[in-house]
């Protein structure tokens, strides 16, 4: 699964040139109505990220009107290293708290694309531990802050090809795409250009947020 998600990988870093997106800028503390938080794939180039974060900030703009958005490209090293994944939770989770005392009526979006997927599961309490770049959880966003997450939005999630899934508080606010032989989230998966097309779920992923702000 590791050599597969390698070669994902590199097919994301050779491809990126290929094709031109509208970069939108990111900007992480200003006291909007929603701030997006944004967890890219292992090696993803881009803002928030070149398949997902960025269509996905791009199609809530556009979904999402009357309300302010800004957006957070979360700090962590998005590589193989058996850390990543745990750094990455750590600073989600301390973004969310500082955005939230900073601006108590801000909500969040959380967005996870591949091992972002899996430092947002383990921000919500579902551990990725055991999945392809995953980790055990390290922090989780409290209690008393769940109801100020709208919804979550996620890709290509690694703890789908473990049979798991969101449950619980997060359970409907969240969607999850997982493409038809994506080998990164689903069991036996065998086709690596599956993980690479999910800029197809932008305006569905923001769709659903939009009915939840």
């Amino acid at each position: 699964m590791r050599i597969r998600l390698c070669l994902a990988a590199l097919s994301l870093a050779g491809g990126a040139g290929l094709a031109t997106v509208s970069v939108p800028s990111a900007t992480a503390a200003a006291c909007t109505d929603i701030d997006v938080v944004a967890a890219r794939g292992t090696f993803e180039p881009g803002t928030l990220g070149f398949i997902v974060g960025d269509p996905v900030y791009s199609a809530l703009q556009r979904k999402i009107t009357g309300k302010s958005l800004s957006s957070y490209k979360v700090n962590y090293p998005a590589d193989l290293s058996l850390t990543s994944a745990a750094q990455g939770n750590t600073d989600l989770v301390n973004h969310v708290r500082s955005q939230a005392a900073s601006c108590p009526d801000q909500r969040f979006i959380l967005v996870g694309y591949s091992q972002g997927a899996n430092v947002v599961d383990n921000s919500i309490g579902i551990s990725s531990a055991g999945a392809v770049v995953g980790s055990p959880i390290v922090a989780t966003i409290p209690t008393a802050l769940e109801p100020r997450v709208a919804a979550v939005l996620l890709f290509g999630n690694p703890i789908r090809a473990l049979g798991k899934s969101v449950t619980g508080t997060y359970q409907s606010r969240t969607i999850d795409f997982c493409a038809a032989g994506d080998p990164v989230c689903e069991s036996g998966g065998d086709d690596v250009g599956a993980h690479l097309g999910y800029t197809a779920n932008a305006d569905a992923a923001a769709a659903f947020a939009a009915t939840r702000v």
